[in-house]
């Protein structure tokens, strides 16, 4: 049976999994597999595995017990390894790279930013400053015919949003990269211009979030700002 993996730890980890289940139905058994240097949490796969909400939490649980006691490499859901050896093959061959990994995100965390703003207030700050989408904004009004001025007037509002998006996005990771190791940048999902992950020292979440709070603050109403962590270092697990 395929070998299902959850996360990759020194060898020396606690490891403490004896009342945690895996993925699957009936929640797999947990084992570790080790090279020399290294260990792999994972179980058997089942079929026809998908991202349930009970598969999802027991993967994440799993992740929670093993950063809570330490460092480790937390795999994605859903990473499956033919077998066992092929796993332990895998640990070997990249021993090195996984224990600069692991040495890099010993007693730290990840947190994720995301930050969406009201975009009517945002037309309403463009349309302040802009004089040409005034100019353009009248003439429409004035002239419901005119579709040259309508389609430059969208064109230049949609540049004006993404600039200023992107000034703004600029602006927060300038402010928040000084409480953060390192910082990584994601796709935006749909009604949010910014998606950031930061990797924290656990002695530093305090302030971390402290300099997230005061930022939103700083921004007003019209802005919103997600903020979920600690969290595995997902974003990390690669090399930068």
């Amino acid at each position: 049976m395929a070998t299902y993996v959850y996360a990759i730890t020194s060898a020396r980890h606690p490891l403490r999994l004896a009342e945690l289940r895996g993925v699957g139905p009936e929640g797999s058994d947990l084992r570790v597999v080790s090279s020399e240097e290294l260990s792999a949490v994972v179980s058997s796969a089942p079929e026809g595995l998908r991202a349930k909400r009970r598969d999802l939490a027991a993967h994440e649980e799993v992740l929670r017990r093993l950063t809570t006691d330490g460092a480790a490499l937390p795999m994605r859901f859903g990473l499956v390894g033919p077998d066992d050896d092929q796993v332990v093959a895998a640990l070997r061959e990249n021993e090195d790279t996984y224990l600069r990994r692991l040495e890099e995100l010993d007693g730290r965390v990840e947190f994720n930013l995301k930050v969406a703003r009201e975009e009517d207030d945002l037309l309403r700050e463009i349309l302040g400053d802009n004089a040409e989408v005034r100019r353009l904004n009248e003439e429409t009004r004035r002239d419901t015919g005119a579709h040259d001025a309508r389609v430059r007037l969208g064109e230049l509002i949609s540049q004006e949003m993404e600039e200023r998006r992107r000034a703004a996005g600029a602006e927060i990771l300038a402010a928040l990269t000084p409480a953060a190791v390192r910082t990584a940048r994601a796709e935006a999902a749909s009604g949010h211009f910014l998606n950031l992950s930061f990797l924290v020292e656990r002695d530093g979440e305090e302030a971390f979030t402290r300099a997230v709070h005061q930022d939103a603050e700083s921004r007003g109403d019209t802005y919103t700002y997600y903020l979920h962590g600690p969290l595995p270092a997902y974003s990390f697990v690669q090399e930068g």
